[in-house]
C-alpha cells in the first residue's frame, strides 16, 4: 500500500525556515554595523574637530599678523617724531661742523713771520714742514758754497792782478805744468769771470732764501684764510647757449653763450 507525501507543506516549512534564518542574519548584521557606524561618526567628528582646529588656528594667527601690519600702515604719521629725528640729525651734523678746526689767519701770519714753519704747525698742516725746511736747507747750502767759491776766486783774481810774486793763490786753480805768464791776460779774465759768476749765484741764493721765507708766510696766511671755504658738491660751472632779448622791442636780439657759476 503506498502512502502519498504532500510536498506543499514541506516547501512552506522550508521557506519559513529560510526566511527566519535570513531574518536572524540580518538582525546580527545590523547589530554589528551599528557600533561601526557610531565609531565612524565619532571618527568623523574627531576628524572634523582636528581639521577644524588645525585649519582654524593657523589662519587666525596669520590674520592677526596681517591685521597688525595693516594697522601699522594705516596708522597716522607722527610728524613731530620725524621732525625731532631730522632736528637731531641736523644738530649732529652741526656739532661735527663746529668741531672742525678753523685757524685764525692773523695769528697764523704772525707765527709764520716770527718762526718759519710755525704757521703751518698752527694750521695743522704738518706735511708742509719738510718742504719748507728742505727749501731753507737747500738755499743755505747754495749760499754757503757759492760764497766760499766767490771768496777763493776773488782772492785768486786779486793775486793774479798784483805784481807781488808772493801772492800766488791763483796757482791752486791751475795745473803746475801750465805757463801762466804766456797767457796772463787770459787767466786774469777767467778768474774775473768766475768771481762774478759765483757772486751772482751767491746773491741768487740769498734771494731764494728770502723767497722761501715769504712763501712759507703767505702759505700759512692763505691756508688759514681758506680753511672755512665752501668746497661742497654744490660747486658747479655750466655753459649753455641762450637768446639775448631786446627789452624795448620785446623780441630776441641775438644768440650767445650763458655761463652759470654756482658757489
Amino acid at each position: 500500500m503506498k502512502h502519498k507525501v504532500h510536498i506543499y507543506p514541506i516547501m512552506v516549512l522550508l521557506c519559513i525556515f529560510i526566511m527566519s534564518f535570513l531574518y536572524m542574519k540580518e538582525i546580527q548584521a545590523m547589530s554589528v554595523y551599528e557600533p561601526t557606524s557610531i565609531n565612524s561618526e565619532k571618527s568623523i567628528v574627531n576628524d572634523s574637530l582636528t581639521v577644524n582646529r588645525n585649519d582654524s588656528i593657523v589662519p587666525i594667527e596669520a590674520d592677526d599678523e596681517i591685521a597688525k601690519e595693516i594697522e601699522k600702515l594705516e596708522a597716522p604719521v607722527d610728524t613731530a617724531l620725524i621732525s625731532l629725528k631730522s632736528d637731531s640729525v641736523l644738530n649732529s651734523t652741526d656739532n661735527k661742523q663746529t668741531k672742525r678746526w678753523i685757524p685764525d689767519s692773523n695769528k697764523s701770519l704772525w707765527m709764520a713771520m716770527v718762526l718759519p714753519g710755525a704757521g703751518q704747525i698752527y694750521n695743522r698742516k704738518y706735511w708742509k714742514l719738510p718742504i719748507i725746511y728742505g727749501g731753507f736747507v737747500g738755499c743755505a747750502y747754495a749760499l754757503t758754497w757759492n760764497n766760499k767759491m766767490y771768496s777763493d776766486y776773488s782772492q785768486a783774481y786779486q793775486d793774479i792782478m798784483s805784481d807781488n810774486p808772493n801772492n800766488d793763490s791763483y796757482k791752486d786753480f791751475i795745473p803746475p805744468y801750465v805757463d801762466i805768464e804766456s797767457n796772463l791776460e787770459y787767466y786774469q779774465n777767467t778768474f774775473k769771470n768766475a768771481k762774478d759768476v759765483y757772486r751772482r749765484q751767491r746773491d741768487l741764493s740769498i734771494f731764494a732764501f728770502i723767497g722761501v721765507y715769504l712763501l712759507s708766510v703767505i702759505d700759512a696766511y692763505v691756508d688759514a684764510e681758506l680753511s672755512d671755504f665752501d668746497i661742497s658738491k654744490d660747486l658747479s660751472f655750466k655753459l649753455e647757449p641762450t637768446l639775448f632779448n631786446d627789452v624795448l622791442r620785446n623780441r630776441p636780439q641775438g644768440v650767445g653763450l650763458q655761463c652759470n657759476i654756482k658757489f
